[in-house]
């Protein structure tokens, strides 16, 4: 059998374009939900039940359904319950940020949760506001606390983006898929979106990792 790794070079536009979609998929999904998972953090923490069974019924429903379905349902069932057709970079967009939002949502929690209450108590007694307190006692902990989940969470999302390819998303799994039914150069274009994915993926892994060097909290 010969190898033909020129092929990558040849339609070497065609997998910057897929990996332009992909950065640019991960940088919207994250900005969608980080404020979302906000959102549905604070729905949980309410006092009034019906606002937390709300944020309880979002983060339960949609951490628990595979992406892969997640994604079909948002563009084969979606349209034909509400008549609106989505692009398929906007349908991905959606299933994405409700899959992270959820997630996002949970990591939130988590992080506010696990500031002892002595402390939001103490800043109280000596006579701060509770809006105060939140700022200056609870959120530096929180976020020092999260960040490296939320790191981890966009690297996990990075990779996960490849998954929309199944629903003609331009993305770089789609493109070395597409490549690969034009050219019959199965193993070169698996290779190749391999290695982009792996030369994408290992900077921003290191980068995990010194982050939850950096603000790693000892109790």
């Amino acid at each position: 059998m010969k190898y033909d790794w020129s092929v990558a070079w040849q339609y070497r536009d065609l997998l910057a374009e897929g990996v332009l979609v992909t950065v640019l998929l991960t940088v919207l999904t994250m900005a969608i939900a980080v404020p979302g998972g906000i959102a549905v953090m604070l729905l949980r923490q309410s006092r009034r039940a019906a606002l937390r069974g709300l944020g309880t019924g979002f983060v339960e429903f949609f951490r628990n359904l595979p992406l892969i379905l997640l994604v079909y349902w948002t563009f084969y069932v979606l349209p034909t319950l509400v008549d609106i057709q989505l692009s398929p970079f906007a349908t991905a967009l959606v299933a994405l940020s409700l899959n992270v939002t959820a997630y996002n949502a949970e990591t939130f929690r988590a992080g506010v949760n696990s500031i002892r209450r002595g402390q939001l108590n103490a800043g109280l007694a000596l006579g701060m506001s509770r809006w105060q307190v939140m700022r200056e006692v609870v959120l530096p902990q929180a976020i020092r606390r999260i960040l490296p989940v939320l790191a981890s969470t966009w690297v996990a999302l990075f990779k996960d983006t490849s998954l929309v390819s199944v629903i003609a998303v331009g993305d770089l799994a789609h493109n070395a898929m597409q490549i690969r039914s034009q050219t019959f150069r199965v193993l070169e274009m698996l290779t190749a979106m391999a290695l982009i994915y792996w030369a994408l993926g290992y900077p921003q892994a290191k980068l995990v990792d010194w982050i939850q060097r950096r603000f790693a909290v000892s109790e």
